[in-house]
């Protein structure tokens, strides 16, 4: 393996996080990050990140703010 360097790490931080690059690459960047102190602080941030817009995307809206959107939607359907 070689350590790929910061420029790429970054550069791909977001496919990383996803899971969407190749074998190689991962391993790669992982890696890295086990050794880079500033990349691994940039990796803890995406995926706090993303499991902080999960827990958001979870919630269910509030039964009145649901029916005012809907409302609205239809509203403009009509037009």
């Amino acid at each position: 393996m070689t350590d790929c360097g910061c420029d790429k790490a970054k550069a791909e931080l977001e496919e990383y996080l996803h899971r969407e690059l190749s074998d190689a690459d991962f391993r790669d960047i992982s890696e890295h990050l086990s050794h880079c102190e500033d990349c691994s602080t940039e990796h803890l941030v995406g995926l706090t990140l993303i499991q902080k817009v999960r827990s958001a995307c979870s919630e269910t809206a509030p039964v009145e703010l649901r029916e005012l959107v809907l409302t609205r939607i239809r509203a403009l359907q009509a037009q």
